[in-house]
């Protein structure tokens, strides 16, 4: 396979054929643990299942658990994947994407848990945990990440508090900022925004991941870990892309952020899309979700409008004053929410112009997209065995819908853009520097740089 994939100069997906590596560990054991997770989990609503459906929902439960358990078995004994049968609209791109997969391969494997693309496999997974619950009515709504989600929500109250507050006082004195001033503030919540992706919930298998911590206070000392910090040439982006409006101000038409994790991660996505607005430096925010939930913590439509109606019922001035701001800038269509069959697809980035061009056309009105975590990454990158050193433009392979900033801690053991010997002196200090979160990147792409 990696004699097929390393074709023109373009290196192999990572994927769980190397014994120990990040990919097979995931596979090995991260994996079965989610999924033995939603398996509980669907069994410990069974009562509530019972209550709302009777024993419809009994008997639905029991089939999830055993389609789950099948797939878990399937998964450490390596068998090969199977097509989708749940009709659903994106079954067909699911089964034609195997196909492709096989082709690639040859003859010679089959298309199987270990011997294929980590990426594929994984978002295989959350599709097929989808399939399980779809397949077995009445409970195919059920969100078996939900818990999880409102947990992490919850338990970062504190800090949901010193950023909406913190937001309040920007407010307050936003007409005196000068524009170095409003450039202070633009990088610290870029910062926020990034190192909120640190509460990820796949990658701690489900366990307890919240914000504990004051995101403003500890910004200082994480700078240090930001191995690509872009954030001067993001705000030129935005500068540069600026139209004059009529009372004079300068403002860029139009930012879309592709969302990552719900919970607080969420919370500080909200707060950057608030200041890029209120400070005018931006017409219009466009967020992209997810189209079911996916990768234990990925924010939903429902999970987007749940944290602003959340944010709004809080007991705290400046937390329910932000809450009800955002609500405003969603009816005023100042923010508005969009998901696309093509962010729950296992496809890189590069498919995208090809496979789902409406999504395409629509990243392509925008003056700059923000693309959040590390799932974005590896599709944007293709989740390929790149040199840490080859340009960020060369690993998009043709992506190029607007300028882009990726905002991700590093949590996958794929990473461009560094300089001459960066890479190979991360991993004498630290050979988990790739997979353990304690690393970020604020990495841009603009076609006007090239």
């Amino acid at each position: 396979m990696a004699a097929v994939q390393a074709v023109q100069g373009v290196p192999p997906s990572l994927s769980a054929k190397v014994t120990g590596s990040f990919a097979y560990l995931t596979i090995r054991d991260r994996l079965p643990t989610i999924l033995t997770k939603v398996i509980d989990t669907i069994h410990r609503n069974k009562n509530s299942f019972f209550e709302e459906y009777g024993e419809e929902g009994i008997s639905s439960e029991k089939q999830a658990i055993s389609l789950l358990s099948k797939l878990r078995n399937e998964l450490q004994t390596d068998k090969p994947l199977l097509l989708l049968t749940d009709g659903l609209q994106d079954a067909e791109s699911w089964n034609q994407y195997l196909q492709r997969q096989q082709r690639l391969l040859g003859d010679q494997y089959t298309v199987s848990w270990f011997n294929s693309p980590w990426l594929y496999v994984e978002c295989y997974m959350y599709r097929k945990i989808q399939e399980a619950l779809v397949l077995n009515p009445p409970i195919s709504n059920f969100d078996v990440y939900k818990e999880g989600k409102t947990q992490s929500f919850f338990e970062s109250q504190q800090a949901v508090i010193t950023l909406c507050t913190y937001l309040a006082d920007i407010h307050k004195n936003m007409e005196k900022l000068s524009k170095n001033q409003l450039f202070e503030f633009f990088t610290k919540l870029l910062q926020v925004s990034l190192w909120g992706n640190k509460c990820d919930l796949s990658i701690s298998a489900g366990k307890e991941n919240s914000q504990k911590t004051s995101p403003i206070d500890s910004l200082n000392s994480l700078q240090p870990f930001i191995l690509v910090d872009d954030s001067n040439m993001v705000w030129s982006a935005l500068s540069s892309s600026q139209r004059l409006e009529e009372s004079g101000k300068n403002a860029a038409e139009r930012v879309d952020i592709v969302l990552d994790n719900a919970g607080f991660e969420l919370v500080t996505d909200l707060v950057l899309a608030d200041f890029l607005v209120s400070s005018g430096l931006v017409r219009q925010v466009h967020f992209h979700g997810k189209c079911f939930p996916w990768f234990v913590s990925d924010v939903t439509a429902g999970d987007f409008q749940w944290t602003i109606w959340q944010t709004m019922a809080a007991n705290h001035r400046w937390m329910s004053k932000s809450g009800a701001q955002w609500q405003r800038y969603l009816k005023e269509g100042v923010w508005c929410y969009h998901d696309h069959p093509f962010w729950t697809q296992p496809h890189e980035f590069c498919d995208m112009a090809a496979d789902a061009p409406d999504l395409y056309a629509t990243l392509q009105e925008a003056d700059l997209v923000v693309f959040k975590g590390d799932l974005n990454y590896r599709k944007l990158t293709g989740d390929r065995d790149w040199d840490h050193t080859v340009d960020f433009s060369t690993a998009l392979r043709g992506f190029r819908p607007a300028p882009l900033c990726s905002l991700r801690t590093l949590k996958a053991n794929v990473q461009v853009g560094l300089q001459p010997g960066q890479g190979e002196k991360l991993t004498s200090l630290d050979p988990n520097w790739m997979t353990s979160g304690k690393y970020a990147i604020i990495q841009l792409y603009s076609p006007k740089s090239e």
